[in-house]
C-alpha cells in the first residue's frame, strides 16, 4: 500500500481531504516537527514525503533526507500557501521534487500520483550532452555525466557550466549498454553540490520513457 507521510505544524487535514491522499489504499503518517519527521521518514519508509513549506527547519528536513541511504527513494513535496516565497528555491535546491500550491487544483491528483509511483532510481554513471535551450542560438552541445536516473529525471554532473533552478535544457543521454541516444526535454529543479544538478524530465517521449523504465526496474530485479 503507497504510503504517504505529511510533515506540518498545523493540521493540513480540511486542504488535502478532497485530494488522492484522503482515498483508501493510501497510508497516511503525520508529523509536526523536524525530529518527528525524520523519525517517522525511516521508520515508516514513505513513498511520499509531504512538507509544509513554512514548517520550522522545512528545507533542513528536505536536506537530510534526500540523501540518506533510508530516504532517499521517497519522492518529496512541498506545500505553499499564498504567493512564491525565495526559500521555494531552497527547498527544490535541497532535493524537494515539486512544490504544491494551496488550495489543492485539479491537477493535484495526477501530481500526486506521478510522485507517489516513481521508480526507484538507479545508480549509473552514463555520458549525456545537454545544450541549454535560452541560448540554443548561441550555445555550444555541453557535456554531462548523469549520476542516477528514474523514470521522472536524472542527477547530471558537469563541469562545463553552471546551471541555474528553472533553466530547461534539451538533452541527449545514452544508457550503458544502449548504443542509441535517448532525446529528452528538462528542466533543472535543484543543485545538489558542486556541479550537480537535478533535471525533472518535462517531455519525454513513450519509447524513451519505456528504455528508461527497463534499464531502472532491471536493476531492481537483478
Amino acid at each position: 500500500m503507497p504510503r504517504a507521510l505529511i510533515c506540518s505544524g498545523g493540521d493540513l487535514s480540511p486542504e488535502l481531504s478532497k485530494t488522492v491522499l484522503w482515498r483508501n489504499g493510501i497510508e497516511r503518517l503525520t508529523a509536526s516537527t523536524f525530529d518527528q519527521a525524520r523519525m517517522m521518514s525511516v521508520a515508516g519508509r514513505p513513498d511520499l514525503v509531504l512538507i509544509d513549506r513554512d514548517m520550522p527547519r522545512s528545507v533542513e528536513l528536505v536536506g537530510a533526507l534526500r540523501p540518506d541511504e533510508a530516504t532517499r527513494h521517497a519522492s518529496i513535496a512541498v506545500v505553499a500557501r499564498g504567493d512564491f516565497q525565495s526559500v521555494e528555491i531552497d527547498l527544490l535546491e535541497a532535493g524537494a521534487n515539486a512544490v504544491l500550491r494551496l488550495p489543492a487544483g485539479p491537477d493535484w491528483d495526477d501530481r500526486l500520483m506521478r510522485l507517489i509511483t516513481v521508480p526507484v532510481r538507479r545508480e549509473a554513471r552514463f555520458p549525456v550532452q545537454f545544450r541549454v535551450q535560452a541560448l540554443l542560438q548561441d550555445s555550444d552541445t555541453l557535456r554531462a555525466t548523469a549520476l542516477n536516473v528514474s523514470r521522472n529525471g536524472l542527477l547530471l554532473e558537469t563541469r562545463l557550466g553552471a546551471l541555474a533552478v528553472g533553466e530547461e535544457v534539451d538533452l541527449e543521454a545514452f544508457l550503458p549498454g544502449d548504443d542509441d541516444p535517448l532525446p529528452a526535454q528538462g528542466q533543472v529543479v535543484r543543485q545538489a553540490g558542486p556541479g550537480q544538478f537535478g533535471v525533472q524530465f518535462l517531455r519525454l517521449g513513450d519509447q524513451a520513457r519505456q528504455r528508461i523504465e527497463s534499464f531502472v526496474l532491471g536493476a531492481a530485479a537483478a
